[in-house]
């Protein structure tokens, strides 16, 4: 597929366009900038200024689908409220440019950890991701409205790390508004097996509209 990454440089889109290319997709990787980006094959680079719906159109234009692993930058002092205008700008810039498909790699904060209690609402989540997750929780509930697009949001584990060799076991288990927990009550995945599961669900649909989760 001809694929539109958007954050492609950031920690989770950087995993996603190196799987993307294992499977022979075509990549046009858009972020605020390249410099640490290595030229690669099949990859088209693109500086775009995502909170301008326009400029999203036009760089999106001609797509199969679109990924989103857009962050406004966790040390952004105006982090939740650029999120939101980058998150509904890119969703409108989608509309315009005429492509169907749109996955986002939302936060864990939204999942409900107990009955009417997200995480992102518990006295223990650290103030300093507070501002990300409750953006990515007000995002999700937006782009629950969305009519026209097949989108669809992924919240990964409570915990993602970076494996140590780069770790990707290629397999873990999913769920919707609920963390996923292994048998000693931890919800936890690498970020390439993040970036598995989007591009499994790019490749074979099973979440239209819908937000899904994925740990080990």
């Amino acid at each position: 597929m001809k694929v539109a990454l958007i954050g492609a440089t950031g920690f989770v889109g950087t995993a996603i366009l190196n799987e993307l290319l294992e499977r022979g997709h075509r990549v046009t990787a858009i972020a605020r900038n390249f410099k640490a980006m290595h030229q690669k094959d099949n990859v088209v680079a693109k500086q775009v200024n995502v909170l301008h719906a326009d400029a999203v159109a036009d760089a999106v234009k001609g797509h199969d689908a679109v990924i989103s692993a857009y962050n406004a930058g966790w040390t952004n002092p105006n982090l939740y409220n650029e999120f939101l205008q980058g998150s509904q700008a890119i969703q409108e810039g989608v509309k315009k440019a005429g492509v169907k498909r749109l996955l986002v790699i939302g936060g864990a904060g939204s999942l409900f950890v107990a009955e009417g209690v997200q995480k992102v609402d518990t006295p223990a989540f650290p103030a300093e991701w507070k501002a990300g997750a409750l953006a990515a929780r007000d995002y999700l509930n937006i782009v629950k409205k969305e009519p026209e697009l097949d989108w669809t949001f992924l919240s990964p584990a409570l915990e993602m790390h970076r494996g140590t060799s780069g770790e990707r076991k290629g397999q873990y288990r999913t769920g919707l508004d609920t963390p996923v927990y292994n048998e000693e009550g931890r919800s936890f995945i690498s970020v390439e097996d993040v970036a598995v599961a989007i591009v499994d669900e790019l490749e074979q649909p099973k979440h239209i509209r819908k937000r899904f989760t994925v740990a080990y």
